[in-house]
């Protein structure tokens, strides 16, 4: 069986930040830009990869229910409300899947995103994943899986925008153009 899967789509043109960010515009013609103007859609890029590895984890988090449940059923094991927070622990836990970094920013869209990671399979009650088919937990699961490949695909996008913007900061720094003085004294600035 066939499952529609949706994908995070960039429009051209759009207003989104992901629209912004995946625009090849976005970084032609980094030397012209200042470094304040570097930073800025550095910043805006870190941002979006934060977000999208936020929604990456929520739909971690799900896939794991609906294979803990699938094997509970194939085992006879305990119940998943009885294994939900080992569940969700050793999601937390494990290393990270794909290109993980170290990321200071808190999500900006939290809430969106899981609306969105519910909507996927919006007729698939994971409060009662007991009480789903065979048949629609292999969706669910499938779902997901499509859902999750499509935006660790959309992440490793944003993260080559975001390398790009500092590899124009550092060559900056490395050719002298640019000094750390100066960006203290920019940090300063700010927060007066």
């Amino acid at each position: 069986m066939e499952h529609y899967v949706p994908v995070i789509e960039v429009r051209p043109g759009g207003r989104r930040r992901i629209d912004r960010v995946l625009d090849p515009a976005y970084v032609r013609g980094l030397a012209d830009l200042s470094l304040g103007q570097l930073r800025e859609r550095r910043d805006e890029a870190a941002q979006e990869e934060t977000d999208l590895s936020y929604l990456r984890r929520l739909l971690h988090a799900r896939i794991d229910i609906v294979r803990a449940e699938q094997e509970r059923r194939r085992s006879g094991g305990e119940s998943i409300v009885d294994q939900l927070a080992t569940i969700l622990s050793d999601n937390a836990l494990r290393p990270a899947r794909g290109s993980g970094r170290y990321q200071q920013l808190e999500p900006s869209r939290a809430g969106e995103y899981r609306r969105q990671a519910e909507a996927l399979v919006g007729n698939a009650d994971l409060t009662d994943v007991g009480a789903l088919s065979d048949e629609k937990l292999a969706a669910t699961l499938d779902d997901y899986r499509g859902e999750e490949a499509s935006v660790s695909q959309r992440r490793r996008e944003v993260q080559a925008v975001v390398d790009q913007l500092n590899a124009e900061i550092a060559a900056r720094y490395a050719k002298g153009s640019a000094s750390v003085d100066d960006l203290l004294a920019a940090e300063r600035a700010d927060d007066v």
